[in-house]
């Protein structure tokens, strides 16, 4: 079983952490060693700096998924592939992060989106990230302050990122782990999508041919906060997912499948195998098979 501290973190927890001052001074000078990101997003859009400036955690420092957490390729290198390492350094940088820092990532959704910082901060180096379990609605149901309007910049950072730090699979390995029958592919999209049955933005509808269907989705609680380690561990279970099992994942394009490993590691399982290319990117190659169903 793993022994890394919870991948997340609860509002109450968070306000005590940041204490009764923001982060940030008007001058832009810290005041806690925690650095607080906003990476509301949605498939399709429009960014979330929007919301961003309707209500954020003060101090928080709005982060753009499509522009920050992804790079851009052929089709075949899927819709949200890794960014390069040198970007993401600078846009880190420019969140005000350095070496050592402590972060914590919200979004609107349930932590789908913020595991994607999540992921690749822990990636880069970062050893201390959390999801802010519930999201921004977390934090207002326990009626903390929000700030609004845009954020002042905050002064640039000196983190140093160096990526290779969380296991990562190709396609061809995405391909093998599906083929062994030791191992688990999970497939964190809806279950629909996962069978064919609609298909909203990517060629072919279906499937890696067999990978799991497992919804992210199922994760989580009617509130939309992760469910409790026992109940994580006790699904993963019914899925063929053991502490010792060789374990990938995969979504649509590489973000939802990062809330699938976040809720491994909260179950207290090791983590799991990236496909960052995802079925964005299988099913742009025409070599690749398509399943269809619920196998």
């Amino acid at each position: 079983m793993s022994t890394e501290t919870s991948p997340l973190i609860t509002a109450a927890a968070l306000d005590v952490a940041l204490g009764a001052e923001s982060l940030w001074s008007g001058a832009g000078r810290r005041r806690s060693a925690w650095r607080v990101l906003d990476v509301r997003w949605k498939l399709g859009g429009p960014p979330g700096r929007e919301e961003f400036e309707r209500g954020h955690i003060p101090g928080a420092v709005y982060v753009d998924l499509d522009t920050e957490l992804a790079g851009h390729g052929e089709p075949t290198d899927g819709r949200h592939p890794l960014p390069a390492e040198a970007d993401f350094q600078e846009a880190a940088r420019r969140w005000g992060l350095d070496d050592g820092d402590a972060v914590v990532v919200y979004d609107d959704a349930s932590g789908t989106s913020a595991a994607r910082a999540w992921w690749l901060l822990r990636h880069a180096g970062v050893r201390d990230v959390r999801v802010l379990d519930g999201g921004i609605a977390a934090w207002r149901d326990a009626r903390m302050p929000l700030a609004t309007g845009p954020a002042p910049a905050p002064i640039p950072g000196g983190l140093h990122v160096r990526f290779g730090e969380l296991p990562t699979l190709d396609a061809d390995a995405a391909a093998a782990l599906a083929d062994d029958p030791t191992a688990v592919l999970l497939d964190a999209r809806a279950g629909e999508r996962f069978r064919g049955e609609v298909e909203p933005v990517d060629p072919r509808p279906g499937h890696i041919p067999g990978a799991v269907s497992a919804p992210t989705t199922g994760n989580l609680d009617d509130t939309g906060r992760m469910l409790p380690p026992a109940d994580l561990l006790a699904r993963f279970g019914a899925l063929g997912v053991h502490p010792d099992t060789p374990v990938g994942v995969y979504c649509g394009s590489g973000v939802t499948a990062t809330h699938e490993a976040l809720a491994m590691v909260a179950a207290g399982l090791p983590l799991p195998s990236l496909y960052a290319g995802s079925y964005s990117a299988w099913s742009n190659d025409p070599e690749r098979a398509v399943a269809t169903g619920n196998r």
